[in-house]
């Protein structure tokens, strides 16, 4: 019997506990507020370095393959013209290594900012430079160095702010117009005997820094040009081999009366946009029989200056001039023999607009000037 009723007793318990595991978790409510997820902190990529060339530069244009292999990628090297190096218009921020065989070399149009000596290491035959629309602020001296055969250098619509110095003795043409030059280092020019042409205008140059000797070295200089700088007088020290001298836009209000009395060869002379008046120019300064074209305008003039009757052109135009007399400008008496073609003046064009006077020309200028083609009043 008490085994029995334990085993009914076992039974129960069992049932009861099987009750008790099988009870489901009730739910909880929800709370009203949005679960949050668990911060996971974010993978931190190492910033990059810097960009090297200014964001504003477009990047540099590679050419297509080359016969020659040592055309660098950045340049064209024509098939036709194996001394060549064409490098122009190509984005460029430096001067790539030059080859041997190069004769001409043409970097104008991108964006290098400094000349060094290495790319040209190997380039002793180079005659030819063209560094035109650059970003050029510095020139190594090193770099004429290695080039000494140089006979054109031109580096205009750059940054310079002086004339570079260690320029090679075989230099020709020299143009370093529209920079920022203020200033020409002592000997810049002392061994440049064989320049021609030298230009300079558009920069910052005063009469200090155009000193007395600073031409004086340039003996077969036959172009000069200081057009649109700061000049206050006349330049000193020109030599007399030259054939053009070209001095417009700048503050000149006085010419020496012997000033041009040693040029045997000046045919251009150019002084527009100056302050010369009559006090500041001497009657006769522009007598000279070289002289073939007299550039005046936009000065303060109120007399014609004389002039040699070899004066192909003159302008005088935007002066100050009242009135013209022809026979104290003839350059030869009215009376002398008008049959002598070495006596009749060969002016063919003179300008006289912008000043105070009014039609007809006076008839003793047309007696004068007979091959007077050309006259704007």
């Amino acid at each position: 019997m008490k085994t029995g009723v334990g085993l009914i007793s076992s039974l129960l318990l069992f049932f009861l506990m099987g009750a008790v595991f099988t009870q489901r978790t009730p739910q909880r409510k929800p709370s009203g507020r949005r679960a949050t997820k668990p911060f996971v902190p974010k993978r931190v990529v190492p910033a990059g370095p810097e960009p090297q060339e200014p964001t504003d530069f477009p990047p540099p244009i590679l050419g297509p393959p080359s016969i020659f292999p040592d055309c660098p990628r950045e340049c064209l090297c024509h098939p036709s013209y194996p001394n060549s190096l064409n490098c122009e218009n190509r984005n460029l921020r430096a001067v790539p290594v030059i080859p041997l065989r190069t004769h001409y070399l043409y970097l104008q149009n991108n964006y290098i900012s400094q000349l060094t000596a290495e790319p040209f290491n190997n380039a002793t035959e180079v005659r030819w430079v063209n560094l035109a629309n650059n970003r050029i602020k510095r020139i190594d001296k090193q770099v004429f160095e290695k080039i000494p055969g140089l006979l054109y250098f031109y580096a205009q619509r750059n940054q310079l702010n002086e004339v570079p110095s260690g320029l090679p003795t075989s230099l020709e043409q020299l143009r370093l117009d529209r920079n920022h030059i203020s200033k020409i280092p002592a000997g810049a020019f002392s061994k440049l005997g064989n320049l021609t042409l030298l230009d300079l205008h558009y920069n910052q140059l005063s009469d200090s820094a155009l000193g007395k000797n600073a031409l004086k070295d340039l003996k077969n200089l036959m172009q000069l040009n200081l057009a649109h700088n700061t000049l206050k007088k006349m330049p000193a020290g020109v030599p007399n081999s030259l054939i053009q001298l070209f001095l417009d836009k700048n503050r000149i209000d006085d010419i020496p009366k012997d000033y041009f009395k040693d040029f045997s060869h000046l045919a251009f002379v150019r002084l527009n946009y100056n302050q010369l008046s009559d006090k500041g120019v001497p009657k006769a300064v522009f007598n000279m029989s070289s002289l073939l074209d007299l550039q005046l305008a936009h000065n303060q003039l109120s007399v014609v200056p004389l002039f040699n009757n070899h004066l192909e052109h003159l302008h005088l135009n935007h002066n100050s001039i009242e009135s013209i007399n022809g026979t104290e400008l003839c350059p030869f008496s009215m009376t002398a023999d008008l049959n002598d073609d070495s006596l009749v003046p060969r002016l063919r064009y003179l300008r006289l607009d912008g000043n105070h006077l009014h039609p007809p020309i006076p008839r003793d200028i047309v007696m004068c000037f007979r091959n007077l083609h050309s006259i704007v009043i």
